[in-house]
């Protein structure tokens, strides 16, 4: 039985990586977007996606996203006379990647980056300052926001954004002994960082909290992490992961049947419809906090036309919450150029430029996807999230926008 089990895993792994490379293939050969306007001025913005490594099953949906909402702004003549042309480059969840791909383009004159990878930009901020150069990023990280620097984040931190959820755990929680709470992480900086901010929070509110689980970027099986998490008799479990580690966890709750025995949670990033697919049981009662909207709110008017620009380019909706965020992710990088052309006309947008752009950014909605405001000493673009759950396969929200608490000063 166990050796059919690894087998069947294994035959998993290998059509995972079929899949996954003829992706990359698809997308380093096609380009960003159509050709631009004749005739057009262009200000070029430098993209540093991880499209292969660890970190790519999660970053491809953002990245494609974030390239789909520059193609949607230039047709919509979002700057008038002029376009937004995307350059990238892999960064291949590699920190030397990741510096190369910014040499280049700091060389090239670029006035804006964004990327997802926190942990490499941590190591990059002195030189952003050195270069002038403002970055965009949804990987936000206590580093990146205190001190303000040249990093602007579109969230919270991860352990601030957990607060609401431990928050809405605790309202509910009737017993007279404390809840036990345990963090399933992945085993890099993205899931360690937050667990100095999170412990502290959830105890001063009454958790007792267990010792920390961690798993690689692709989970192959998770019994012996759950099984001790069972043994512990943890209450609230908490995955601070990316859907190649969180996809297989919850599949392996579904085979134990621990989905009825405690109440799983995870971040934002994990939760859309490949989870469901993962776990369609196991995933009943999953709690997330959410920053956005979901693909069903088409009565907002900026998710409609997501779904249509999506529908339009692409054929269909890959309905992935990293992708939901990319879109953001173009549309914040898109309304600094648009701000900083406005400021200082089309020929002398500069990093500097930007970055003023981005520090007076007020109540920005993306037609009601959410409200962004950054400022002098504010890195933070949104910290406002409510609580969804899975039901019935469907991403439904449970309780009303309230501001995360606020951890790194």
């Amino acid at each position: 039985m166990i050796n059919g089990i690894v087998k069947r895993k294994m035959a998993w792994i290998t059509v995972l990586a079929v899949a996954l490379s003829t992706l990359l293939v698809v997308t380093a050969c096609a380009p960003s977007e159509g050709p631009l306007p004749v005739g057009k001025s262009v200000v070029q913005v430098g993209a540093i996606p991880l499209l292969t490594g660890g970190g790519g099953s999660a970053d491809q949906p953002s990245f494609r996203a974030s390239a789909d909402y520059i193609r949607y702004f230039n047709e919509e003549e979002g700057i008038p006379g002029a376009s937004i042309e995307l350059l990238w480059r892999d960064g291949q969840t590699s920190i030397p990647a990741v510096i190369s791909a910014y040499r280049a383009f700091a060389d090239r004159g670029v006035p804006i980056m964004f990327s997802n990878y926190g942990t490499a930009l941590e190591g990059l901020t002195a030189q952003m300052a050195k270069d002038q150069i403002p970055f965009v990023t949804g990987g936000s990280a206590g580093p990146l926001v205190v001190p303000p620097g040249w990093v602007f984040c579109a969230w919270g931190t991860e352990g601030e954004s957990a607060t609401v959820l431990l928050d809405y755990f605790m309202e509910s929680w009737t017993e007279e002994r404390p809840p036990k709470f345990q963090l399933f992480i992945l085993d890099s900086g993205f899931g360690w960082t937050p667990v100095e901010e999170i412990t502290p929070y959830a105890e001063s509110i009454g958790y007792e909290v267990l010792p920390v689980e961690a798993a690689p970027h692709v989970v192959v099986d998770a019994s012996p992490q759950l099984i001790r998490i069972q043994a512990r008799e943890a209450d609230l479990v908490y995955l601070l992961t990316i859907i190649s580690g969180a996809g297989p966890i919850m599949r392996d709750v579904e085979r134990l049947g621990l989905q009825d025995k405690m109440q799983f949670a995870g971040t934002q990033w994990i939760v859309g419809d490949r989870l469901v697919e993962f776990a369609p049981a196991g995933t009943e009662g999953f709690l997330s906090p959410r920053s956005t909207p979901w693909f069903d709110d088409t009565d907002i008017p900026g998710v409609k036309t997501m779904v249509d620009k999506l529908t339009e380019y692409h054929g269909e909706v890959s309905r992935t919450p990293e992708g939901f965020a990319g879109w953001v992710y173009g549309a914040i990088v898109c309304e600094a150029v648009r701000s900083a052309v406005a400021e200082v006309g089309l020929e002398n947008v500069d990093g500097p430029a930007v970055k003023r752009a981005l520090e007076s950014m007020q109540d920005f909605d993306a037609e009601g996807m959410g409200k962004f405001t950054f400022g002098p000493e504010d890195r933070r673009g949104s910290i406002s999230l409510a609580v969804n759950e899975i039901q019935g396969g469907k991403i439904v929200p449970v309780s009303d926008y309230r501001d995360a608490t606020i951890l790194v000063r």
